[in-house]
């Protein structure tokens, strides 16, 4: 097991995405992350002395990642069902996309796996994306991860590389709608894409064991976590 205070080594999935993208930059901009492993399709395009970008195969990962170590995983794969184009695609990327990863991170002797979910998860909605990603959640917590840190943001706020025109509407209206969001529906606030990012970098910090869920107030208190003073990883 790694000290408290010894730099880490992360193997990111989705790096390419929206918020896994700016996680990159949040881990990169982080003194206490050693070095990231991106695993993406397709080139990342970014160069950083720290950050090894692997290219795969996601039916193929755990295979491809072999012999890779690491201390925790960060998982920001995901999809929209207009991107994927069907609701089986759809469930190859939020569901198995993520345990195929998942299953690479436990074998690279990950400790800790921070997943983003969504708001509301729950494997026996009604609703077919909430649906998913409660499976997704519950299938994940089969794997027997010592540390488990699910984020369920709702709406994420910030300019994508591609024009979603009701995120787009969510954007400008849910700064205003968030105050009257309270008690029990303050999970439903929009919250920033950064914020989320700089969460799953907090997650690690954190030395929770076990399964966490975090929803809007934890996701920023996550965010806010900072490093402790480290020393520099062996090996």
């Amino acid at each position: 097991m790694p000290a408290e205070n010894e730099q880490k080594v992360v193997l990111l999935a989705g790096a390419s995405g929206f918020v896994g993208n700016l996680a990159v930059t949040s881990l990169l901009d982080s003194p206490d992350i050693a070095r990231v492993y991106a695993v993406t399709r397709r080139p990342l395009g970014r160069e950083n002395a720290r950050l090894a970008n692997r290219i795969v195969s996601f039916d193929q990962i755990e295979s491809q990642l072999k012999g890779l170590t690491c201390h925790a995983a960060l998982c920001a794969l995901g999809t929209t069902i207009r991107q994927a184009g069907s609701e089986q695609a759809f469930r190859q990327a939020d569901i198995d996309a993520v345990l195929a990863f998942a299953r690479a991170a436990k074998a690279a002797q990950a400790q800790r796996f921070v997943v983003v979910s969504a708001a509301a998860a729950d494997p026996t909605s009604k609703n077919f994306y909430l649906r998913t990603k409660g499976e997704m959640e519950q299938a994940l917590q089969g794997l027997g991860f010592a540390s488990l840190d699910i984020l369920q943001p709702s709406l994420l706020l910030g300019w994508r590389g591609e024009l979603r025109p009701l995120e787009l509407l969510g954007t400008v209206l849910m700064p205003l709608v968030n105050p009257f969001l309270m008690g029990k529906r303050e999970h439903f606030r929009a919250i920033p894409a950064q914020t989320v990012a700089a969460a799953m970098v907090g997650a690690i910090r954190s030395g929770r064991k076990g399964v966490q869920r975090y929803t809007y107030s934890g996701i920023q208190a996550l965010a806010r976590m900072k490093p402790v003073r480290t020393v520099a990883v062996r090996g």
